[in-house]
C-alpha cells in the first residue's frame, strides 16, 4: 500500500483470486478495512487456517516481534530494540525511527539500525526532517512503500558517504493517538522489493510500538521528575547546611547542569548597577564566566528581574543575548530565582550549539527546580540572619560587660595606684607606679575602642574607602577623647583599588594609634588625596596624618613608621614623617602614598 500520490509498483498490485490470498485472509490483513492491526494479528494467532503458507508460517515471527518490543522501559533502548525487530521482521538491511520533534515539522531524533558508527561518524549530521521523503512523511504521516525511493519526486538526494538504498518502507508511529514519529525499512534482502505482507506485519508492529514507547515515556517522565526533585533536595540541604554562600551557591550550578544536560550551569545574583552577575559557575572553563555582570541594557535581564522565565532556541544568534559568552551557546533556559514576591537572582543553562532544543516537560521541570532553589535560598539568608543576631547579642553583652565590669574594676585599680604613689616616699616606686597607672590608662582606652567596635552594625556589602577612613576616625576618638578633623579629595570610592585601600586603612590605623601613644596632641587632622601624581608619573593616593603633639624624640622606638614604610613601598609607594600642625611646626605629619 502506498500513498495515492506514489504510484504503486506493478509488484504492489494484488488480485484477490490470487492464490496466495484467501478470502479470511483478505478479510485480516486488509489494511483498508482493518482498524485495529493487534486484533488482526491476535485474530490470525487464533485462527491461522485459511492464511497462505507465507503469512501463517510469519504469524509467529511477528508475535515474537511485538513481545520482544514490549519488553524494557528505557525510551532510547525501546527505539533501538523497534528498529532492529522491524529489520528482522521484514528482512531489510536498514531501519530507523526518526522522532517528530514538538512543533511537528522537523525531527528531534533519529535512531538507527544497520549503519556502522564509522559510516555515522563519516555522513556527519542526522536529518533534520525538514525537506525531502522524511520531511514529506512527517507532513503527510501515512504508510508509503517504495521500489526506487531516488525516483521519488520528493526524494532530496543523499548526503556524501551515505550508503546506497532503493526499496523503501515508511510507517508512521503514533502514541495515544498522536504522531511520534516514523518508522522507515531500507534495502529488502536479495535486491526484492518490500510486499503487501510486509507492510502489514511492519503496521501492526508500529503499533504495538505506540504502546512500547507510550510506556517507556512515561516511565522516562517520571525518572526525570525523580531526579529533578532529588537534584532541589540537595540544593535545600546545601543552602541550609550554614557552609560558605558560594559553595551552596555552586551546588545549586552544578545541579542545573547535570539536570538539564547542559553545557553550563549559572547562578547570577543582582548588582548595584542593576544587572547581573554571574557569581557561580559549573563548566569546563567555569573561569570564563565567572564574575561576568549582565548589564541591565539586556532585554533578557529586563524579564528575568520581572520575574519571568526566558527561552531562547539559538543563544549565539538571538539579539537579544547581548553577551559576548553567548557565542558558545546554543538552546538556552534562563530562569528567575523568584520567591515571596522577591527576585533574588536567575539560573541559566545553556546548552552548545546545535544542541538539543528543551522540552516542554523539561522546561516545567527547571522552573519548578528554580523555584524551589529561590525558596531554599530565601531560607537560608533567613537563617543566616537569625545566626548574625544571635552573634550581635552576643557582642552587645560582652560589650556591656567590659564595660560595666571590666573597665570599672581597671578604674578602680588605677585609683588605688595612684593613692599608692601619693602615699610612697621611694621615688622608684613612684616611677614604676606611674607607668603602671598609665598602662591601666591605655588598657582602658584599647578597651573601650573595643566596645566600641563591638557596637557597630554590620555592613552587608563591602565598605567604600571613604566609610571606612571615617570608621576608623570614629574608632579613634574614643581613646583620644576628640574626633579627628578629615578631608577627602578627589574621587577616592572609584580611584583606589582594593589591595591599597586595604593598606591605607592599615597605614591610618597605624598613624592614628602612634598619635594617641606618644604625641599627646590636641588637635590631629586626616587627609585621604586620590588626586596626586607619584615621582615615576603614575597616579597615586596620598595619605596624611598630622597633629599638634610633641613630635617624634630623638632615639624613641620607630617600629611603628617602619611598618608604614614596608607597606607602602610593596606597592611601589613611600612613607615619611613631616613637621605637624602645632605652632611652629610643633607635632608630626605622617606621609603615605602609594600608586592607585
Amino acid at each position: 500500500m502506498s500513498v495515492p500520490d506514489v504510484p504503486p509498483a506493478p509488484s504492489d498490485q494484488s488480485d484477490p483470486s490470487d492464490s496466495r490470498y484467501s478470502e479470511d485472509s483478505k478479510d485480516i490483513w486488509d489494511a483498508k478495512d482493518t482498524e485495529d492491526e493487534l486484533e488482526a494479528a491476535s485474530q490470525a494467532a487464533r485462527s491461522p487456517q485459511g492464511l497462505s503458507t507465507e503469512l501463517t508460517a510469519r504469524v509467529p515471527q511477528l508475535l515474537e516481534a511485538m513481545r520482544s518490543v514490549g519488553t524494557g522501559l528505557e525510551l532510547h533502548s525501546t527505539l533501538d530494540r523497534i528498529c532492529e525487530t522491524a529489520a528482522e521482521l521484514a528482512d531489510a538491511r536498514y531501519a530507523a525511527i526518526g522522532v517528530v520533534d514538538e512543533e511537528g515539522d522537523g525531527l528531534s531524533d533519529f535512531v538507527t539500525h544497520g549503519v556502522t558508527e564509522e559510516s555515522a561518524a563519516r555522513i556527519g549530521r542526522l536529518p533534520d526532517g525538514r525537506k525531502g521523503l522524511i520531511g514529506a512523511l512527517i507532513r503527510h504521516p501515512e504508510p508509503v512503500r517504495l521500489a526506487d525511493l531516488t525516483a521519488d519526486p520528493r526524494f532530496a538526494g543523499f548526503p556524501a558517504h551515505h550508503p546506497p538504498m532503493r526499496t523503501f518502507l515508511g510507517v508512521p508511529i503514533r502514541v495515544q493517538g498522536e504522531i511520534f514519529g516514523n518508522l522507515y525499512l531500507a534495502e529488502k534482502a536479495g535486491g526484492a522489493e518490500f510486499n503487501d505482507y510486509d507492510l502489514h506485519m511492519v503496521r501492526v508492529l508500529a503499533t504495538e510500538a505506540g504502546i512500547a514507547i507510550g510506556n517507556a515515556r512515561l516511565y522516562e517522565a517520571a525518572r526525570q521528575r525523580e531526579r529533578w526533585i532529588d537534584g532541589s533536595v540537595a540544593v535545600t540541604t546545601a543552602l541550609l547546611s550554614g557552609g560558605n554562600a558560594d559553595d551552596a551557591l555552586t551546588v545549586v550550578a552544578e545541579q542545573a547542569r547535570h539536570l538539564a544536560a547542559s553545557a553550563a550551569g549559572m547562578v547570577l545574583l543582582p548588582v548595584g548597577e542593576g544587572g547581573l552577575e554571574i557569581v557561580a559557575v559549573s563548566a569546563d572553563d567555569p573561569s570564563r564566566s565567572l564574575g561576568v555582570i549582565i548589564p541591565p541594557e539586556s532585554p533578557v535581564i529586563a524579564k528575568l528581574l520581572d520575574g519571568e522565565a526566558v527561552f531562547v532556541n539559538d543563544a549565539a544568534n538571538d539579539p537579544r543575548m547581548i553577551s559576548k559568552l553567548t557565542s558558545r551557546y546554543g538552546p538556552s533556559m534562563m530562569l528567575p530565582l523568584h520567591s515571596g514576591g522577591r527576585v533574588l537572582g536567575a539560573l541559566a543553562t545553556p546548552r552548545a550549539r546545535g544542541g538539543k532544543q528543551f522540552t516542554d516537560a523539561e522546561r516545567t521541570l527547571a522552573t519548578q527546580f528554580a523555584s524551589q532553589a529561590a525558596l531554599a535560598l530565601m531560607m537560608a539568608e533567613a537563617q543566616r540572619d537569625r545566626e548574625r543576631l544571635a552573634v550581635y547579642e552576643d557582642r552587645d553583652r560582652i560589650a556591656r560587660d567590659l564595660h560595666d565590669l571590666v573597665i570599672q574594676r581597671l578604674f578602680a585599680t588605677g585609683m588605688m595606684l595612684e593613692s599608692a604613689q601619693r602615699t610612697s616616699a621611694v621615688p622608684e616606686v613612684q616611677t614604676g607606679v606611674g607607668r603602671a597607672v598609665d598602662e591601666l590608662d591605655v588598657t582602658i582606652q584599647e578597651i573601650r575602642t573595643a566596645i566600641f567596635a563591638l557596637q557597630q552594625g554590620p555592613a552587608e556589602a563591602p565598605s567604600g574607602l571613604r566609610t571606612r577612613v571615617l570608621r576608623e576616625i570614629n574608632m579613634a576618638a574614643v581613646p583620644l577623647g576628640f574626633k579627628p578633623a578629615h578631608r577627602f579629595v578627589g574621587a577616592v570610592d572609584a580611584l583606589v583599588g582594593e589591595l591599597t585601600g586595604k593598606n591605607l586603612i592599615a597605614a591610618l590605623r597605624e598613624a592614628l594609634s602612634n598619635a594617641f601613644r606618644h604625641a599627646g596632641a590636641a588637635r590631629i587632622e586626616v587627609v585621604v588625596d586620590a588626586t596626586v601624581t607619584m615621582p615615576d608619573g603614575t597616579a597615586g593616593v596620598r595619605l596624611s596624618v598630622a597633629d599638634d603633639g610633641v613630635g617624634i624624640p630623638e632615639g624613641g622606638r620607630r617600629s611603628g613608621l617602619r611598618n608604614l614604610k614596608r607597606r607602602a613601598e610593596s606597592l611601589g609607594g613611600s612613607s615619611g614623617c613631616e613637621p605637624g600642625i602645632g605652632e611652629d611646626g610643633s607635632g608630626t605629619t605622617v606621609v603615605w602614598e602609594a600608586p592607585l
